[in-house]
């Protein structure tokens, strides 16, 4: 299904207002480094009586060790299962009694304590916070009985071609560097997790120092301030120093495998290393992304299913983390098309570089990104998210500005200066998961 001109017209005018903001808009939040490390994130809304506080400590799969994948996002499960103070099943009623939530869980570069709850109960909710930040007792049990729940479902994922296709990509595109390794880790590494594991892990990265705290709704800078010194103010700096990990480097050739599975259709996917979103090149990327295969009217959309009927799904994705970022392109079809695909998506990746894209793709492309990107921050929660987000990847609290106002300025000669860097057919890495013909 391809735009009308009625919602291109919409998405024009929308895009013109986000663009046209005054230059010195008010910041998106107040930020401060509290004496022992703790970046403090407040963001004023007093017309939602609601509060978000998001916890995020550099306690991520990355820091994961080499034979131990999985326990980072273990570690982020059983956090919120005992206090010095309280039961898990007690830290549970405690919430729900107030008709708040409490989560904790680990991605690929933190771990991350999430409270929501309505401002008169903001001081139980981070009465909360700060027994699971501070003193969570990680009971040997619920270690147990997380460790099996994963392992299940890790197993279970395993019958699902997309997850195996882009666990066997990660290996390939991330090589050598923790990446490569998926946040839940494997059945084998998970089995041999234990409490201990679970403890030292924790010890050694829940530290003030790489905390990022964002306090999100009904509630002053003075008040957040206060109310987030008193529970963690005196959380003590460790001395030695949190260990370092290398930036994502991409492998010198590119490599394929094919995952042979009895299925009546085949996945499809393609990926490379790209870049930070602190690069220049990251904005025009996105760009790009977006013709070459981000929605209904992409290229590859169009020519692969649309036009020649070939694909149940194909499209293009840009992940940025904090030590790398990936480009990748998926698609399913019918066992007997996928070479056809193959050769396909190969052909739209080299055009992208061989030539310039119209006016209307660019348009499109760009009306879509920045009309969009007010979504990403329509409730509190999601703009704390969006706040520990963009200072674990050090963007600065004028990112959401930056980025439409780059976005705007993306010219198709921008376009076409990326895919020749990244888009060459011959730089991807390609795993097919299927019936081989």
């Amino acid at each position: 299904m391809t735009a009308t001109r009625s919602s291109l017209t919409l998405l024009a005018a929308l895009a013109s207002l986000l663009v046209s903001e005054p230059a010195a808009a008010a910041p998106l939040a107040h930020r401060e480094v509290l004496p022992n490390g703790i970046v403090l994130l407040v963001a004023e809304r007093p017309a939602v009586p609601i509060v978000a506080v998001r916890v995020l400590m550099r306690a991520g799969a990355v820091y994961d060790p080499a034979d131990r994948a999985g326990l980072a996002n273990l570690t982020g499960a059983v956090l919120t299962r005992g206090t010095a103070k309280r039961t898990g099943p007690e830290l549970d009623s405690a919430i729900e009694f107030v008709g708040g939530s409490l989560q904790a869980g680990a991605g690929r570069d933190g771990l991350t304590v999430s409270l929501t709850a309505q401002k008169k109960d903001m001081t139980l909710g981070l009465d909360l916070v700060s027994e699971v930040v501070l003193s969570p007792t990680l009971p040997d049990g619920e270690v147990t009985r997380k460790v099996a729940e994963i392992g299940a479902a890790i197993k279970r994922s395993d019958e699902d071609p997309g997850t195996v296709a882009a666990r066997a990509l990660g290996r390939l595109v991330f090589q050598g560097h923790p990446y490569g390794f998926p946040v839940e880790g494997t059945r084998e590494s998970v089995a041999r997790l234990t409490r201990d594991d679970v403890v030292n892990f924790y010890r050694g990265h829940a530290r003030p120092d790489t905390t990022v705290i964002a306090v999100v709704g009904a509630v002053t800078v003075d008040e957040a301030r206060r109310e987030i010194m008193a529970r963690f103010g005196s959380w003590v700096r460790p001395t030695a120093s949190l260990p370092s990990v290398a930036s994502a480097t991409a492998s010198a050739s590119a490599r394929e495998e094919t995952v042979k599975r009895e299925l009546t259709q085949t996945t499809i996917m393609f990926g490379r290393q790209a870049v930070l979103q602190t690069d220049p090149d990251y904005f025009p990327l996105a760009v790009a992304s977006y013709v070459l295969g981000g929605g209904s009217a992409s290229r590859l959309y169009t020519r692969v299913r649309e036009e020649s009927g070939l694909a149940y799904s194909v499209y293009s994705w840009f992940s940025p983390w904090r030590y790398g970022s990936s480009f990748a392109v998926s698609a399913q079809t019918r066992t007997a098309e996928a070479p056809k695909v193959v050769a396909m998506i190969r052909e739209e990746l080299a055009r992208m570089g061989r030539e310039l894209v119209g006016d209307r793709e660019l348009a499109l492309a760009k009306q879509y990104l920045i009309g969009s990107f007010p979504l990403r921050l329509d409730t509190s929660g999601k703009v704390a998210d969006f706040l520990v987000a963009v200072e674990d990847r050090g963007l600065g609290l004028d990112y959401a500005d930056r980025y439409k106002e780059r976005i705007a300025k993306v010219t198709a000669a921008d376009v076409q200066r990326v895919a020749v860097k990244y888009f060459p057919p011959t730089s991807f890495d390609l795993v097919i998961v299927g019936e081989t013909k």
